[in-house]
């Protein structure tokens, strides 16, 4: 079992920087793949980064690369999502996410993974 936190959602201009944090309590060999997910209104969940933090091996989608960056402090057991440059379309709440393998890259979304309640990023044009 593993328990995930997540802080540092808000509302920004267009082109403007966030960083969500992810902090995780518990087992922590149920948090080797930790990463971040989101869903707009309307939209489907989506993912965004994941690592696999024994090897630190990060991957990101598309619509992200070059512009979010996840990193992690093993000694906080946790994990950042820096966002830069963000969108409109960035909008939407953000969960951070964790299991013990990594299915693709990111943390699995079936019942061996676990989530967090989630943090609204909001960005205005």
């Amino acid at each position: 079992q593993v328990q995930l936190a997540e802080s540092g959602g808000g509302s920004v201009q267009e082109g403007g920087s966030l960083r969500l944090s992810c902090v995780a309590s518990g087992y922590s060999y149920s948090s080797n793949c930790m990463g971040w997910y989101r869903q707009a209104p309307g939209k489907e969940r989506e993912a965004v980064a994941g690592l696999a933090r024994m090897n630190n091996n990060a991957v990101y989608a598309d619509f992200v690369k070059g512009r979010f960056t996840i990193s992690q402090d093993n000694a906080k057991n946790t994990v950042y999502l820096q966002m830069n440059s963000l969108k409109p379309e960035d909008t939407a709440m953000y969960y951070c996410a964790a299991s013990t393998r990594c299915s693709r890259g990111y943390p699995r979304t079936d019942e061996l993974g676990y989530w967090g309640q989630g943090t609204q990023v909001n960005v205005s044009s």
